[in-house]
């Protein structure tokens, strides 16, 4: 395998991380499972609670209920695996979820969906990993300046989402359309952590994911530099996936067309599977909000064509017709429900 990772203090004995997926496509099963092949295994803590009794009367207090229940039970699979939550910025009361994550015992926290510029002081005084999840050189600078200038914290790694990732994109619509050349964005990154390396006197292991589907696109991340992959559609059609099997057959069905990029309600671009949901909402045929959930903090329901919650819980639960099924560039490949030991030899294998 590739040179030692570390995720804080525990280090990995597979060089991937499992992406969080949300609303409970990555709960404890499938994070549990990858934790025990020696990954890193990524709860989602978006709309976690979306099971708890309390969820729709208090959406928070459910959420923060689930995120202890599901890493408990992701502990009991992998004991001595490496886990945490995949937290977004752009979620409401993004606080109160990192500091659930430090109080569960959670080894660690990648955030995105936004600049996470102060969550090194949310996990002050704790030994927490935390990783910001970055799609620019950009980006990753301004982040990297202001944690070493204003907290004097570097992170403990770094995810790299690429341009073929699912769910929200860090990137415009026409950047997406255009296919960019993402390479050379990688290179321009690490570049830029070497130096910070450099400061802070340890290595800061970089994951890079998006359209990593098969053993020569992760031998081609590991060429660029990556010390790590990250991994996330690939996982959906797998045994231990906590989504419904009609989720997983969606995606066993999907050809190449049908992954389809999309608008978010909230305006970010997406990647989805055109399914009859999609083609309601193209057409304005969805319904209005008439409850909103307080997921996503720029989110006004007078003004959105649908409940972004809603319709991944729809999904997520079944009724593949009538919800948002995100998904990767490649997620149409798919075709068997395999094991998470299955997936990361088929990865890794030999690496």
């Amino acid at each position: 395998m590739k040179s030692q990772v570390w995720i804080g203090k525990k280090r990995l004995k597979k060089p991937l991380i499992q992406g969080g997926m949300g609303i409970g496509v990555s709960l404890s099963g499938l994070a549990g499972a990858v934790a025990k092949e020696g990954g890193a295994g990524t709860i989602s803590a978006a709309q976690i609670g979306f099971l708890q009794p309390e969820f729709e009367q208090n959406p928070v207090l459910a959420n923060l209920k689930a995120m202890e229940e599901e890493l408990q039970k992701a502990r009991k699979i992998a004991p001595d695996g490496i886990l945490g939550f995949n937290i977004m910025v752009a979620m409401n009361h993004y606080e109160t979820y990192v500091r659930k994550a430090v109080e569960t015992g959670a080894d660690f926290i990648v955030s995105g969906a936004g600049l996470p510029l102060e969550l090194p002081a949310m996990v002050s005084d704790t030994d927490i990993a935390i990783a910001p999840i970055v799609s620019g050189a950009r980006a990753t600078a301004l982040i990297l300046k202001y944690w070493e200038k204003k907290y004097h914290r570097y992170p403990d790694f770094i995810v790299i989402e690429g341009p073929e990732a699912g769910g929200h994109l860090g990137f415009s619509r026409k950047q997406l359309e255009e296919k960019m050349d993402y390479d050379m964005e990688i290179s321009e990154i690490l570049k830029l952590v070497r130096v910070y390396e450099k400061k802070a006197e340890r290595k800061i292991p970089v994951a890079v994911g998006g359209g990593i589907c098969d053993k020569a696109r992760a031998e081609h991340e590991f060429m660029l530099g990556a010390d790590l992959i990250q991994v996330a559609s690939r996982f959906i059609t797998t045994k231990e996936c906590d989504a419904d099997s009609a989720y997983k057959d969606a995606y066993l069905k999907a050809q190449k067309e049908d992954i389809v990029l999309v608008s978010s309600p909230v305006g970010m671009p997406g990647r989805a599977i055109r399914n009859p949901f999609l083609e309601h909402v193209e057409k304005g045929e969805v319904q209005r909000p008439q409850k909103c959930f307080g997921c996503l903090k720029h989110c006004n329901p007078a003004e959105i064509p649908y409940c972004i919650t809603e319709a991944l819980i729809h999904a997520v639960k079944g009724d593949t017709e009538n919800g948002l099924l995100f998904c990767g560039a490649q997620g149409f490949l798919a075709n068997q429900i395999e094991t998470v030991q299955d997936v990361m030899e088929d990865l890794l294998g030999g690496l």
